[in-house]
């Protein structure tokens, strides 16, 4: 690997490795996993999400495609979580992402993602700078290897959409990144969501480890409170629940 990348790898360890962030995703977790669920984390980026669910007593699958993140993962998961490096999206297939090296977090399969996230202040210092190929499956083909997970945590960079158009059936809980630059991107995942089934929503801000909202709302209010959200707020995670589910 050249500087670049290592030096990219480095930094996502010391932002999202750290105490200050995987303390309240572990209590987080645990107040809403019970022992044995079964959870897909799609993205797993250097396997903060994928460690606090262990930690809660989840049966965790974790999908990674992007090097450096699938090789270290490979040598540091716990061998109770099963990796699989490839992305999800609408059909098992080859695709090609773009790669920033320095800030490889942000990382997309979303052809368009780069030039909208790139126009945006909390983008402006992002270069993507290559691209990598890597393979894909489908949340379908996952449910039918794995089974059922009780959650599903998807965090894949303007990608989220494209990763829920390959299930074909209502997910108990979901949750989605969401950035209040980009308010359309959630709004359509929102709607797709509701293509599957009844659900409710809920975000978490940032790395809080708590939900904003007291009770769980439905789409067209949280549609307006995307679009409310000032430009350059905190980034989170939007939970969507169905509503037959617990």
């Amino acid at each position: 690997m050249g500087f670049r990348v290592w030096l990219g790898l480095a930094r996502s360890l010391i932002i999202y490795n750290n105490p200050i962030r995987t303390l309240p995703l572990r209590r987080f977790y645990q107040s809403l996993l019970s022992p044995g669920d079964l959870v897909f984390d799609v993205g797993a980026h250097v396997g903060t999400r994928a460690r606090a669910m262990r930690a809660a007593g989840a049966r965790v699958v974790a999908l990674e495609p992007q090097e450096p993140f699938a090789t270290f993962l490979r040598r540091t998961l716990p061998r109770d979580i099963t990796l699989i490096e490839a992305a999800a999206g609408p059909q098992e297939t080859t695709a090609t992402m773009a790669v920033s090296s320095l800030h490889p977090t942000v990382s997309s399969l979303q052809p368009d993602f780069a030039a909208t996230a790139g126009a945006t202040p909390g983008f402006a210092h992002v270069r993507w700078d290559k691209q990598q190929s890597v393979r894909v499956t489908t949340l379908d083909r996952l449910i039918e290897t794995h089974g059922l997970p009780a959650y599903v945590k998807i965090d894949v960079e303007g990608f989220e959409l494209d990763v829920l158009s390959g299930v074909s059936r209502p997910l108990p809980l979901v949750s989605v990144e969401y950035l209040p630059d980009l308010p359309d991107q959630t709004v359509r995942v929102i709607e797709r969501l509701q293509t599957l089934g009844p659900y409710r929503f809920n975000p978490v801000r940032g790395e809080s480890g708590q939900f904003l909202w007291q009770d769980w709302r439905k789409a067209t209010d949280t549609i307006a409170w995307l679009r409310s959200l000032p430009p350059g707020e905190k980034s989170g995670d939007l939970y969507a629940r169905l509503q037959s589910a617990k």
